[in-house]
């Protein structure tokens, strides 16, 4: 089944925060924030901007009912700054005003006097201060200290992962309505509806049922929209409580670049050892990561680095820590993979860096500590179903290793300008939030009287199609026609509670309850059809919009049981709740089962540089992908290649740049590059590894939103190992992204 989003994309019709109708009544935001990285606030004069014909009100922390406070995890971030500001971009008053114009004009009249403090702006440099967001996390697996002893070969390194800008189509915003008796409607962009609304509620100072969140579809998240959605809404909602009229904010691009957070730069520092079988006794990690001035999601992403630090290998002794370093920049958030990739990019360099050390090919080393059934992650969980070994060996077979290995050598004989280089990259992503309060779902299924079906669920829409994979379990369950049933959009007030759209669990938690739902229904309506053909109801089948009994096509349609259903008075909506099973983990002991499954895969990179100009192309990525059982190919190897095109992107060539002032330097689409139609591989080969699948998955197919992003990890190995097939004396590094000035200078250094 195709997305079914993809003719109204297609056609223009599918709509979005901006695209909705606005009363005429509506006034419009615009967000005033700090051109200081950090110091304290002497004065602000908005008497100029206040003057303006067409600006309503200036709304600042004094006009907040509630509390000034929109941290999740650590409450430690205001809506508006008070006394001091901690970011370039920290907002500091919202202007409503007729309309934007207006209120573009009346900001550029705000007169701010700052005294400035001290900037920090790398995770190093905030740890030498002592500078966190809170206490540091270790995983412990065996005795490291005691193993290293044993170990004939002990390496020690360093890396740097730089972050990357999520670049989202649709822009942050938000659309809140005034109702009646004091109740708000926000429509916003946003990954976390409950999010949103309990956050606006503690703000306001009222109770959460006075707030309603529809979402009807994002355009573009990957992260950016799971925490910082909630700050543009709340701005709007606090505006509509006040003035008792519709309120729009929807930021312009560099607004939101300047002023959003990133995925999370990493520098850290690794030692690894290994005895003479290649076995990888020992490994240890320090995580500095740059969490900018506030928490936001930072102590679970650091977290989730932990669970990912070993990747796709069994390590017998391990000590990973994370510190997350408090600087004076845009708090850094979610952003797909949520820690994972950073993790995984610190092994696969001290992998390179052992393999060039002891002189061998890396994938030697990678491939003899592949984990297997029953082996123990560091975090406590044992690995069950594991596909690394089989992913590993069929891309190897499928694809011919040793043929391209070979192809690589003669290429790299025969010509001096431009060298190849190769790299394999396995992994294993854990599916589930780390947060196991978080992994649970709800659906509400109504079906009407001509029997069409209405499904809502906790899901958001935002361009992943789990509305196609939803609509799927809806009627695949029910027997009945694609076109007889309605995704209805993200609402908090028809589904509740429900935890944000992150994690690559959410077709698996929504789904579930989806499921629920639907065979709850079908069992009260094989009652009603059984009763109608005067037969057993185990006999009873609903199936391509009839009854079949046996096998065989009834002349008893859908549409006859549901209005049967109805004479008899059978409830026709049903309400399900889903919580993972197993799961659980104690952050006291760093140990449990976090995880409901693993996501398995590997990937054969090539790639060609010009060692005349340090540019390069990907020639091609070969994978092969543990789908699980794949209720929808189509859409998952279309999550594949997109990830792996953002993965590539954020190993290559998304170099995010600060000044040490602070200041986002690379704040346009000309001073940040992303990848485009030549960037990506000429070739991309997804082969679905062969396997049974996984109860806990919906209906056996796995998540495939985040695991391959990780894919585009190799690439950046790829092309280090080109680098040292022109230049000898190159010098191993682990700074990404690995630039086409990198890559010259690599080719060129002594």
């Amino acid at each position: 089944m195709k997305n079914i989003d993809s003719f109204g994309h297609l056609r223009g019709e599918s709509l979005f925060v901006d695209d909705i109708i606005t009363r005429q009544d509506t006034l419009f935001g615009l967000v005033f924030d700090s051109p200081k990285a950090h110091g304290k606030i002497i004065s602000v004069n908005y008497a100029k901007a206040e003057a303006i014909k067409g600006v309503i009100k200036i709304f600042t922390y004094k006009d907040i009912l509630g509390e000034n406070q929109i941290g999740g995890i650590i409450p430690d971030e205001p809506l508006w700054a008070e006394k001091e500001v901690h970011f370039i971009g920290q907002p500091i008053a919202f202007i409503v005003a007729k309309n934007e114009a207006i209120a573009k004009k009346a900001r550029a009249l705000i007169k701010i006097d700052i005294e400035e403090l001290p900037v920090i702006t790398t995770a190093k440099e905030a740890k030498e201060q002592g500078s966190f967001i809170n206490a540091p996390r270790s995983f412990k697996l065996g005795n490291t200290e005691n193993s290293f002893a044993k170990c004939n070969y002990v390496y020690e390194g360093n890396t740097f992962s730089n972050g990357q800008e999520h670049l989202y189509l649709e822009t942050q915003g938000s659309y809140a309505i005034p109702m009646e008796n004091g109740n708000i409607k926000i429509t916003s962009s946003t990954q976390g509806p409950t999010i949103v609304q309990k956050t606006v509620a503690k703000v306001l100072g009222i109770p959460m049922h006075k707030i309603e969140v529809d979402v009807i579809r994002l355009g573009g998240a990957f992260g950016g929209k799971e925490d910082q959605a909630t700050a543009w809404a709340v701005m709007t909602a606090v505006a509509v409580q006040q003035l008792k009229k519709p309120v729009k904010f929807v930021l312009n691009r560099h607004d939101d670049m300047r002023m959003t957070g990133k995925r999370h730069p990493y520098e850290s520092t690794f030692k690894i050892g290994l005895t003479k079988d290649l076995k990888i006794q020992a490994f240890e990690v320090d995580f500095l990561q740059n969490s900018g001035a506030a928490a936001d999601l930072s102590p679970s992403i650091a977290e989730r680095t932990l669970f990912h630090a070993t990747n796709s290998y069994f390590i017998p002794n391990v000590t990973t820590t994370v510190y997350s370093c408090k600087t004076n920049l845009p708090p850094n958030t979610a952003f797909r993979g949520f820690g994972g990739p950073q993790g995984m990019f610190v092994i696969e360099s001290a992998i390179a860096k052992a393999a060039n050390e002891i002189g061998i090919n890396k994938r030697l080393i990678q491939e003899a500590n592949l984990l297997t059934e029953n082996d123990e992650f560091s975090y406590g969980q044992i690995a069950t179903q594991v596909e690394a070994q089989k992913s590993w060996f069929t891309t190897k077979e499928k694809f011919d290793l040793k043929k391209l290995e070979k192809e690589i050598e003669n290429f790299n004989k025969e010509n001096l300008q431009f060298k190849k280089g190769i790299s394999l990259m396995p992994i294993a992503f854990g599916i589930s939030f780390t947060n196991t309060p978080m992994n649970h779902a709800r659906a509400l299924i109504h079906i009407y009287q001509d029997g069409s079906v209405g499904v809502s669920t906790g899901a958001v829409e935002m361009g992943q199609s789990v509305n196609t994979k939803m609509l799927q379990v809806a009627f695949n369950t029910l027997g009945i026609s694609p076109s007889k049933v309605k995704l209805e959009t993200t609402n908090t007030t028809r589904v509740a509670n429900t935890s944000p759209t992150a994690a690559s669990a959410t077709a698996d938690l929504n789904g579930k309850a989806v499921l629920q739902a639907c065979n709850s229904l079908i069992e009260r309506l094989k009652l009603v059809a059984s009763k109608m053909l005067s037969v057993k109801e185990n006999q009873v089948v609903f199936k391509k919009d009839f009854v079949f009994i046996n096998d065989k096509k009834s002349n008893l349609s859908w549409e006859k049981v549901i209005a049967q259903a109805m004479i008899e008075r059978v409830a026709l909506s049903e309400n399900a709740h889903y919580a993972t099973p197993i799961i659980h983990f104690d952050k006291t002991k760093e140990k449990g089962h976090p995880f409901a499954y693993h996501v398995y895969g590997t990937a054969i990179t090539t790639a060609t540089i010009d060692c005349l100009r340090g540019t390069y192309e990907i020639d091609a990525v070969q994978i092969v992908h543990d789908f699980g059982t794949s209720m929808n190919l189509g859409i998952d190897m279309g999550q594949v290649e997109g990830a792996l095109a953002q993965g590539i992107g954020w190993m290559t060539m998304e170099e995010i740049v600060y000044n040490e002032n602070g200041q986002l330097l690379s704040n346009t689409l000309s001073s940040y590059k992303i990848p485009d139609l030549f960037s990506i591989p000429k070739t991309v080969d997804v082969i679905p590894l062969e396997t049974k699948g996984n109860d806990m998955a919906i209906l056996k197919s796995k998540a495939v939103g985040e695991p391959p992003l990780m894919y585009g990890i190799g690439t950046y190995f790829a092309i280090q190992n080109a680098v040292s097939a022109f230049n000898p004396n190159y010098k191993l590094k682990f700074h990404s992204p690995f630039t086409p000035e990198k890559v010259l200078m690599g080719l060129y250094e002594n």
